[in-house]
């Protein structure tokens, strides 16, 4: 396939907070790497932050082995099975009681104790290699103690603080709100500026990937200057809860992340499904006419058929090949034909068979 992303340029990537959905933005970046998407900056708040650490440092493959085994308890304090059942709602009468005891607990502690994201953080992230990197990264955080928000320059950052700012990034405002050294507090930079777009076109950069995920907090406005370009790269589906960490579902937004990327940067059709195009309007105009209905004049076909499955498919705009692909992605469905691989759109007929209801 031809990349439809420009290869030749060099980007800045930005990416959303949004805790556990952050799985996403690496499956993003494995596509980028795969197909050699260079970029030279990275600005992230909350998750985002800590997944552009990962990037600065060029350790894509510690990042997806985070991701693809995270529990619960590597993150928050606590026994796995009981978060996992507190965040995803999965509780039942024998377990209410424990569950009561540790919010309860919780509460008075002043919120969830994290000292194992710290502990993560601490282990995982490489401050030479940050400070080394030609990558740039910028992080936001808020000072609850200054009442302001942080745009930081990662590698302007005293030694031995680089870890401690990034956990500052990604301290989510259910956690416990204890202060960090110095005795300054923070919270969440998503209070403030969750898609940090604007940290980077200040800075002056004009190719931008902003890798969303529809997290927790504040979505600043922007006014993007002309001459400055941004593809956004996001997901069609909820990525679920920004605390359900949970490696069976991490997996599965980190796979769709990467064929996301892969729609992006190949330009790829379809909703549900990832097609590359092959057939012309008019070939798919006759791959219409074989739902027509014997006897059926071409007439009754265009003025009543074709409009009924126009509202069936919801798509009352575009031409035939939009008409035929939603179509054909119904049928792929019904088929039950796997979503997490490209298909030729010639390909995914023969798989499916265009039928109508």
């Amino acid at each position: 396939m031809e990349a439809k992303l420009d290869l030749s340029k060099t980007y800045a990537v930005a990416l959303e907070g949004g805790g556990a959905k952050g799985a996403y933005q690496v499956g993003v970046w494995q596509a980028m790497e795969e197909a050699g998407v260079r970029f030279n900056a990275v600005s992230g708040t909350s998750v985002g932050a800590l997944n552009g650490a990962f990037m600065a440092m060029g350790r894509l493959e510690e990042a997806k082995a985070i991701w693809e085994n995270i529990r619960f308890s590597q993150v928050i304090e606590g026994d796995d099975a009981l978060l996992r059942s507190l965040f995803d709602g999965s509780f039942s009468f024998e377990n209410l009681g424990e569950m009561a005891a540790y919010v309860l607990d919780t509460v008075r502690d002043g919120g969830l104790d994290v000292s194992p994201l710290r502990t993560l953080i601490q282990t995982s992230v490489d401050e030479d290699a940050l400070r080394a990197s030609p990558v740039a990264l910028y992080i936001m955080t808020y000072s609850l103690s200054d009442h302001k928000e942080l745009d930081i320059d990662v590698k302007t950052l005293p030694p031995g603080k680089i870890w401690e700012m990034l956990l500052a990034s990604a301290y989510f405002p259910a956690f416990k709100n204890e202060p960090f050294s110095g005795g300054k507090r923070f919270t969440d930079g998503g209070v403030q500026d969750r898609v940090p777009i604007h940290s980077l076109i200040s800075r002056g950069y004009r190719d931008i990937l902003v890798l969303r995920i529809f997290g927790f907090g504040v979505e600043r406005r922007v006014k993007v200057p002309k001459g400055v370009r941004l593809t956004t790269i996001a997901p069609r589906e909820d990525l679920g809860s920004v605390l359900r960490f949970d490696a069976s579902h991490t997996r599965r937004i980190m796979r769709l992340g990467y064929f996301d990327g892969q729609r992006a940067i190949y330009g790829l059709t379809g909703e549900k499904y990832y097609v590359n195009r092959t057939m012309t309007e008019e070939e798919a105009y006759q791959a219409l006419l074989s739902l027509r209905a014997p006897g059926e004049s071409l007439r009754q076909f265009h003025e009543k058929s074709l409009r009924q499955l126009a509202r069936r498919r919801r798509q009352r705009e575009g031409d035939y090949y939009a008409l035929f692909l939603a179509q054909l992605e119904h049928a792929a469905q019904a088929k039950g034909v796997e979503v997490f691989q490209i298909y030729g759109d010639r390909e995914l007929l023969e798989l499916a068979g265009l039928a109508a209801d």
